[in-house]
């Protein structure tokens, strides 16, 4: 079974993280399948949006598996991996057909910054999310830190990213980071919207989103994140903080 599980029809072209033993967390693998993903939703003609949830009922996407990443001690290793995820998310944040995060279970650390970076992010109501990469000593490394302060008024990015708090669906709906409350039953008939307008129509208007970002430099703001979150990588807060995490476990 792919751990990347894709589905097209009638238009919708469905991402899936497919490892709900991990709760979903992205490996190299994921990385790999996701930006091939992504490189076919943009020429595909008949793809009129992108929707990406987790599978199982458990988990959206629990942010990068530590299992294989805890192996990454320096900067530098650091850096490969986290600057090869931020490429992806920047594809993913300009990708020219609108795309939607269902967060169908919980949504933490670089489950978040996926959902960012996606156009609209709905939620099942009993799901819970929170930006905790502070609580391992580590800043957003994906460029995630950077998009929400694009989506979100700047103090109530800075709060939700330094609190490194969780926050449940209602408080993520009134605070802007969740467009919608959702039931897993109604995903699809709240697609008719966007699925019922020309693919031309919805790639125009993205396109005049992904202009303003040009303008702004974004990409070359979301480096400058990965560059922070490379060198609080190699911190020893941070390895006493995976130390923690798995023996815990």
């Amino acid at each position: 079974m792919a751990e990347l599980e894709r589905k097209m029809e009638n238009g919708l072209f469905t991402l899936q993280f497919n490892r709900p033993e991990k709760r979903n967390a992205i490996n190299f693998a994921i990385m790999d399948e996701l930006n091939q993903s992504l490189s076919e939703a943009a020429e595909n003609d008949q793809i009129k949006v992108v929707l990406i949830r987790g599978g199982g009922d458990k988990a959206f996407c629990s942010g990068g598996d530590l299992s294989e990443f805890h192996a990454l001690k320096t900067e530098e290793e650091a850096w490969e991996m986290l600057s090869k995820m931020g490429g992806i998310l920047y594809k993913l944040l300009t990708l020219p057909k609108p795309t939607i995060a269902f967060i169908n279970g919980t949504a933490v650390g670089g489950g978040c910054e996926i959902a960012a970076a996606c156009d609209f992010r709905w939620m099942k109501k009993e799901a819970k999310f929170g930006f905790v990469q502070g609580n391992q000593a580590i800043t957003t490394g994906w460029g995630g830190g950077t998009i929400l302060f694009e989506k979100l008024p700047p103090y109530t990015a800075l709060e939700m990213l330094s609190s490194a708090r969780i926050y449940s669906a209602k408080e993520g709906f009134e605070l802007g980071y969740i467009n919608k409350i959702i039931e897993i039953e109604s995903v699809e008939s709240a697609l008719e919207d966007f699925l019922s307008k020309e693919v031309d129509v919805l790639m125009a208007y993205k396109k005049m989103l992904i202009r303003k970002w040009e303008q702004t430099q974004l990409r070359e703001r979301i480096i400058e994140e990965i560059k922070t979150c490379s060198k609080l990588w190699e911190s020893e807060a941070h390895h006493a903080a995976v130390r923690r995490f798995f023996t815990k476990i």
